[in-house]
């Protein structure tokens, strides 16, 4: 399982949308939030909240996987580290 504090970290460097479990269902963290404003019932359902919030802020979308790790992540916005083509 992830830590608080791990997020945070993460997030303080700069502005992201944390699609993460949240006891039976799955929230959204912002960056500078420490707690989830709205649970989902599925993760398809908290990962497109999370992927409209991202894109509204120009930020980054990180979704973790049941047991806390990133599984994806998604850039909206200024990307400093841009795919190399």
């Amino acid at each position: 399982m992830y830590s608080i504090e791990a997020l945070e970290k993460h997030m303080s460097k700069r502005k992201s949308v944390h699609t993460v479990p949240r006891g039976d269902g799955w929230g959204n963290l912002s960056s500078g939030s420490t707690r989830v404003p709205k649970i989902y019932s599925t993760k398809a359902e908290a990962q497109a909240a999370g992927r409209a919030t991202a894109m509204r802020q120009e930020a980054e979308h990180v979704i973790h996987n049941r047991n806390g790790r990133i599984g994806a992540s998604n850039s909206y916005g200024n990307d400093p580290f841009p795919p190399r083509g």
